[in-house]
């Protein structure tokens, strides 16, 4: 609903953000650990989805196998949405307690982060099948699992090219998403099954796939003979649908279709962003002959604007945007500003509105029109901003909370608001998103009370410029420092952690913490290059695996060129992405063929004892429970006899 043009935010809606902050990751997690402390026995007791959403590393740490084994299945059952940082974290447990076997018990989603080679090949199709309805989305900061994952993938299925059957789309699934063009174009037809259930597609997939649809050779035909139905059977994909397709399509069809387009993203059914692309393709063709009619050189050939013609779903159709500045009148405009901007306008027309907005409101646009106008914020200078009248918390959320306004905007809207004594709350940090702190100035960000940003709980920072990351950093240290205990100040802390200098997290790493991947990865690079692998081995604990997964990083690559080779292998880690292996856990069984193996083998038995072998052959053999008591991965503590 964030994106959706005009859109007015319901004055609940701070309360509504006020309660998502009070729920989010380090509160969260306290429910989680009191859902943990009510399971007796070797089994969890039925947690909700809610309570496991706020899984935690450390407390799932210390389950036993039989709980930890029915604590991921109660994930699944539940249908528990779990983020990159807690998935990676369950995948290296079930390693540790030699769990992963059981994957056809697990969330699709689980399988993204587990470690490939352990996987067997007379299962690697069930896997493969299984893990590619996950979210590959989630594996957007770890590139190198990503391309390995369908590596294996195609050596399972035994490396088909670019002509993949119908069997094998359907056990690749959303792993199509990220092949190349040509699997599009000659793989089975069925393939636009799998490419439904892509999050974006790139501009070379886009063509393969109008390329495909031309052909006629899928199910829904050739484009001449399309009804609505068969269009909306595309799903996402008839949004990629390019000027030449919609010239075959029946002049009727199309806009039957463009006319629900419009009434569901009115509805608020579809987003801004898809939408938009598909009126700009759409709009470029001549439907309708009136069309032809705004040539004749009239200054208003298709008449009047009227709050009855704007109601119309293919009003779009009817007035391009040279029609609407030569027939809207500003007493329409005014009336009706909150209907016409329920329309995905082009951007020709929204500068069209903004003009004749401009004209009616020469000192400025009133708050209350404020909150109609989210869709042309962009269009808006800082010296224009600076001529509104912000003075609610409301009004700042419905310019914010979309994707619309850039850099300049946000400070300025920040700006002027703070000079109108406004304060920025917890509450509406959550609404406007955690990249909106990257756009604020240092002096805006010195203005956020420290109890403000606590009470935000985590946000994503990410996107920041490194600049921004410290100024947060020392902005977060202040609101947490209160925190009771360092894990508890961790939970807090580790969404701003990329703005940390090298002693923090060097104390940080004495604290057994097991920092997950994507917070390792977002540390300044700087910063990075100057921690010691025994620094890095103790932040990332149970982790320091995931390093492989993080090897395509550029800063993570960098780090491990510097290291010293041995010490790297002590780690089963390596300075190129051949040598970078991770533990493997087996069963004292070789492994498989299909996957090559080098450096080091770890396995945990079903004893409980785990025995790390390096490439020189020495051996260390202790019972599981003495690592855990330690708080120290397997690897550091062999690093530590090396060195």
């Amino acid at each position: 609903m964030g994106t959706r043009t005009g859109y007015v935010v319901p004055r609940g809606l701070v309360l509504l953000v006020s309660l998502t902050a009070h729920c989010s990751s380090p509160q969260a997690s306290g429910f989680f650990r009191q859902g943990l402390a009510s399971s007796m026995g070797s089994q969890v007791a039925r947690l909700s989805a809610s309570i496991l959403q706020g899984f935690q590393c450390q407390e799932a740490g210390q389950l036993s196998q039989a709980q930890f084994s029915s604590l991921v299945r109660e994930a699944q059952k539940q249908k528990a949405i779990l983020n990159a940082r807690q998935l990676s974290c369950m995948a290296n447990l079930l390693a540790l307690h030699n769990l992963t076997s059981d994957f056809a018990d697990y969330p699709p989603d689980l399988l993204l982060f587990y470690d490939l080679r352990n996987v067997d090949e007379a299962k690697c199709r069930a896997f493969i099948s299984r893990a590619s309805q996950g979210n590959l989305n989630l594996l957007s900061g770890l590139s190198a699992q990503k391309r390995e994952l369908l590596n294996m993938s195609l050596t399972c299925l035994g490396n088909p090219g670019t002509n993949l059957s119908k069997e094998d789309l359907s056990i690749l699934g959303s792993l199509v998403c990220d092949m190349e063009p040509a699997v599009i174009r000659e793989s089975d037809p069925h393939i636009l099954d799998n490419l439904k259930h892509c999050s974006q597609l790139t501009a070379g997939q886009q063509d393969a796939l109008n390329a495909l649809l031309h052909s006629g050779a899928t199910s829904l035909g050739a484009p001449e003979s399309w009804n609505l139905g068969r269009l909306w059977s595309l799903g996402p994909l008839a949004f990629y649908i390019n000027s030449t397709l919609w010239k075959m399509v029946t002049k009727e069809v199309s806009k039957d279709f463009f006319r629900d387009v419009v009434a569901r993203y009115q509805a608020g059914s579809l987003p801004r962003s898809r939408v938009q692309s598909f009126v700009d393709s759409f709009l470029t063709q001549e439907l309708t002959v009136s069309r032809a009619n705004r040539e004749t050189g009239r200054r208003c050939s298709r008449g009047n604007i009227t709050a009855q013609v704007i109601q119309d779903e293919l009003f779009m159709v009817r007035y391009d945007c040279k029609q609407l500045k030569s027939c809207l009148g500003s007493k329409v405009l005014k009336a009706n500003l909150n209907p016409l901007l329920q329309h995905p306008l082009p951007g020709e027309c929204q500068r069209v509105v903004k003009g004749k907005l401009s004209e009616i409101y020469p000192g400025g646009v009133p708050e209350d029109q404020l909150k109609l106008i989210t869709s042309l914020v962009y269009l808006y200078t800082n010296d224009e901003i600076g001529h509104w009248n912000i003075t609610s918390r409301d009004t700042v959320v419905a310019l914010l909370s979309s994707d619309v306004a850039m850099e300049n905007q946000t400070q300025a809207v920040i700006k002027k608001y703070l000079e109108l004594n406004g304060t920025v709350t917890g509450a509406l940090l959550v609404a406007i998103g955690g990249f909106r702190l990257c756009w604020m100035s240092p002096r805006q960000i010195e203005a956020i009370r420290p109890v403000e940003l606590r009470r935000a709980g985590a946000l994503d920072i990410s996107s920041c410029a490194q600049e921004r990351k410290d100024d947060l950093y020392e902005k977060a240290k202040e609101a947490f420092s209160g925190s009771n205990g360092t894990v508890t100040y961790y939970h807090y802390i580790r969404p701003y952690l990329g703005g940390a200098p090298v002693e923090d997290l060097k104390h940080l790493s004495r604290a057994n913490i097991s920092m997950d991947i994507d917070t390792f990865t977002s540390l300044n690079p700087e910063v990075l290059q100057n921690l010691s692998l025994s620094n890095v081995a103790k932040l990332l604990g149970r982790n320091v695996a995931d390093l492989r997964k993080a090897r395509s990083n550029p800063a993570v690559s960098s780090w491990l060129q510097s290291q010293n080779q041995s010490a790297l292998e002590a780690l089963g880690l390596g300075r190129t992405p051949e040598q970078l292996h991770p533990s493997s856990a087996t069963t004292g069984k070789p492994l498989p063929a299909w996957i090559t193996d080098k450096g080091h083998k770890s396995s945990a038995s079903p004893s409980g004892h785990i025995t790390v072998t390096t490439t020189s052959g020495c051996c260390v053999l202790a019972p599981l429970h003495v690592f855990s008591a330690l708080g120290l991965p397997i690897g550091l503590i062999l690093l530590m006899k090396l060195l």
